[in-house]
């Protein structure tokens, strides 16, 4: 079993550590300060709740898995006796440079340096290490601990035993390992999500239905068709005949957009920035945004007790 250690104690970064933490590992993270700790212990003790109300574990299971989590303001503390490592700090080459510059010289050669990032390029990132063969990205989803997927992405330098320890590990974890075989930015996963979300803003620009009714066209839809057959094999099933019609009239019309819409851009220079501070595309009260949250966990926690069947 891996020695992990996780960088960074936010959205991702605790959540991360709770799926290891369930699956058995010890695992240090770092928090840049006390404050940072303690409200990233306060996230996983509130989704050990939600997991123990839901049946996925026992008052006892909870106690253990929160234990395996030991939270820490040292960096050298944090990555002492790692294995793995997975960063999770924000989205700027120039700190995840600065940090991994770091994590070269305070790590072994053998310990794995994983970055979470979706957008950034893992050969930049690893492009003036010493020991640039045993970085990679592994990109996990929000919530990692009820998100099966993590796009695993070799930069130029990654060797085959540094992509086939990250895969095992993944696979220890009850992830769903894929292997995106280009460094393209988004990756798979996002690529896909916003090539809906750009389309979704271009049918709401142009007026042609309604935010209410352009969400539901995709929960009362393809959201229900798309946990069971993918893209791909959507085609296959519906007829690629048909899907292949669909394409060569419907592409053309599509939004081509290289940019975000007018309206999204309008929001956002207002500060409108949705959940985080009350107004989006949506008005987000305190309890318009418990609702949502506790539906989209509960759909996500019914898909987890499936798989684990």
């Amino acid at each position: 079993m891996e020695k992990l250690a996780i960088i960074g104690f936010g959205t991702m970064g605790h959540s991360i550590a709770l799926n290891a933490a369930w699956l058995g590992m010890q695992v240090k993270i770092y928090g840049v300060d006390e404050n940072d700790i303690k409200k990233g212990l306060a996230a996983v003790t509130a989704k050990l709740n939600t997991l123990l109300e839901n049946d996925l574990i026992t008052r006892d299971q909870q106690s253990h898995i929160f234990d395996r989590i030991a939270g820490t303001d040292s960096l050298s503390e944090t990555v002492n006796g790692a294995t793995f490592i997975i960063e999770c700090i924000p989205e700027v080459l120039e700190l995840k440079n600065d940090l991994f510059r770091k994590l070269d010289e305070m790590c072994s050669k053998e310990v794995i340096l994983a970055t979470n990032t979706s957008g950034l390029s893992p050969s930049r990132i690893a492009s003036k290490l010493k020991h640039p063969e045993r970085t990679l990205a592994t990109h996990f989803w929000n919530p990692a601990h009820l998100i099966p997927l993590v796009e695993v992405l070799r930069s130029e330098f990654t060797d085959d035993k540094t992509f086939n320890r990250a895969i095992e590990m993944l696979k220890f974890m009850n992830k769903k390992p894929i292997e995106v075989k280009k460094e393209v930015p988004g990756l798979v996963g996002n690529r896909l999500q916003f090539a809906l979300f750009r389309e979704a803003q271009y049918l709401l620009e142009q007026g042609i239905a309604s935010k209410e009714d352009i969400d539901a066209a995709v929960t009362y839809s393809i959201g229900r068709r798309l946990p069971v057959s993918g893209p791909l094999l959507s085609a296959d099933m519906g007829g690629l005949d048909v899907f292949a019609s669909i394409s060569d009239y419907l592409f053309k019309d599509l939004s081509n957009a290289d940019q975000s819409s007018e309206k999204l851009k309008e929001l956002v220079a207002q500060r409108h920035f949705g959940q985080k501070n009350g107004e989006g595309f949506y008005s987000w009260d305190e309890k318009f945004s418990e609702e949502m949250n506790h539906k989209r966990e509960e759909q996500l926690i019914r898909f987890l007790k499936e798989d684990i069947k």
